[in-house]
């Protein structure tokens, strides 16, 4: 699994030089999910944990929320390669019912599909060669947290 914690996030507007073969990935508010779609003739989902667990600090400070959390972590695959790893952080409220359900559905798909559901601003990180993204979805009041770290230059 892919180390989340104690990572430091910038506001994507306040970064600079990141090349641009990664930033059309970071740089993107479209789902990554129907991206991925088009770019693989295979696309999957490997789930690598969902259940209930106590958030990173700067991951429950970011929500804003004291609640029970579902940390939802994932492999997102391209012709059988992992291409993301995921992390979610989903507060378990009436809001988000749905969303705990989805097995090995992408969690892009319900999110993007759902036009009552609002995304928040991108922050990035970069650490150990890898370039991350996060960005809040908003759920009727409810916040949930969406980490996508991009393994392979795809």
């Amino acid at each position: 699994m892919f180390n989340t914690k104690n990572l430091i996030w910038t506001n994507l507007n306040q970064i600079r030089n990141i090349p641009d073969h990664i930033l059309t990935w970071l740089d993107d508010y479209q789902s990554l999910t129907a991206k991925l779609k088009q770019k693989f003739n295979r696309f999957s989902v490997n789930i690598l944990s969902q259940k209930k667990s106590i958030p990173h600090a700067d991951e429950i400070e970011l929500l804003d929320w004291h609640s029970q959390f579902v940390v939802r972590e994932v492999e997102l695959l391209g012709n059988d390669q992992v291409i993301v790893f995921a992390r979610s952080i989903i507060p378990i409220t009436d809001n988000t019912q749905r969303l705990l359900k989805i097995g090995s559905h992408p969690l892009g798909e319900m999110l993007f599909n759902d036009i009552n559901i609002k995304r928040g601003q991108l922050q990035i990180t970069h650490t150990h060669g890898t370039w991350g993204r996060r960005s809040i979805f908003t759920i009727g009041s409810t916040q949930v947290l969406v980490s996508e770290f991009f393994i392979k230059d795809s």
